[in-house]
């Protein structure tokens, strides 16, 4: 069965410099398409049949082509690239939705919220990642050698980068880690001295949500990063550029963080009077 070649296919990715996070997903996928087909050896038809399974399941267009990208992956792994399957075509999205797009004012209103919460930790944690533009696993990075120097050296990918960490922020970080006693390394961690992680930043941005008074469906890391990037391009008209701050491979991937909303798109249009 193809269940008991999981693990085999996750030391695999992780030989292949895989992220954690990536080899958990493929792995996940692997196995839910494992045990759709049970006991049969995989062909075409099969990976074509499970497709269209998760699409009737009423997946999202993106977590099909997402999964599917990850069985395409299995079974390159098991050398059958002949049953791989195209990913479901996605027209590229003009604006964003803007029950989803944080605002300043509202990332504002969550920092505040966390201060008046007492959680100064999490208040410099949002203001540190809305301020470098870095993932919530890059936390690790913000060390306080990289406070001192001004800025950090993220590892993410397989890739290399430099972040730059603003005057503001680097008086913020060091004065903290004074209050705290962190001498050295990694300046956002538990109280057992880990560096904390994504799951425990989640759930303590969403309890800032009532009294921040900002819809939940707004609040999570990655937000704090879209905000970075839009508010990046809006000085600096630079994809590129922004495209390397945020450690991205494709410009394309940058797009979709600086899409404005439906709102702006639609003020742009009125704008133009173009109807006479």
């Amino acid at each position: 069965m193809l269940t008991e070649k999981i693990d085999a296919f996750a030391a695999y990715l992780r030989e292949n410099e895989k992220s954690a996070a990536t080899v958990e997903k493929y792995a996940r996928d692997a196995s839910a398409f494992a045990v759709f087909i049970g006991n049969r050896e995989p062909d075409r038809e099969l990976v074509i049949g499970f497709k269209q399974y998760i699409i009737d399941k009423g997946y999202a267009v993106r977590s099909v082509n997402s999964m599917i990208a990850s069985v395409n992956a299995f079974l390159e792994f098991l050398g059958r690239p002949d049953c791989r399957v195209k990913s479901l075509k996605i027209q590229r999205q003009v604006f964003c939705p803007e029950e989803r797009e944080l605002t300043r004012a509202e990332y504002q209103r969550l920092v505040d919220a966390a201060n008046r919460k007492g959680n100064e930790r999490l208040a410099l944690l949002i203001q540190t990642i809305c301020g470098t533009g870095i993932r919530v696993s890059e936390l690790k990075f913000i060390t306080v050698e990289a406070a001192k120097r001004g800025e950090a050296v993220v590892n993410c990918k397989g890739k290399t980068r430099t972040v730059f960490i603003v005057k503001e922020l680097r008086k913020k970080l060091l004065r903290y880690c004074a209050e705290q006693g962190i001498k050295t390394g990694c300046i956002f961690i538990t109280k057992s001295g880990r560096p904390i992680n994504r799951s425990c930043v989640w759930r303590e941005m969403k309890n800032l949500c009532k009294q921040a008074k900002v819809n939940p469906s707004k609040v999570f890391p990655h937000n704090l990063r879209h905000l970075f990037a839009r508010t990046f391009y809006g000085i600096e008209k630079d994809i590129a550029k922004l495209a390397d701050i945020l450690g991205h491979s494709s410009i394309d991937t940058t797009r979709i963080y600086i899409m404005s909303t439906g709102t702006e798109h639609r003020r742009r249009m009125e704008r133009m009077r173009l109807v006479c």
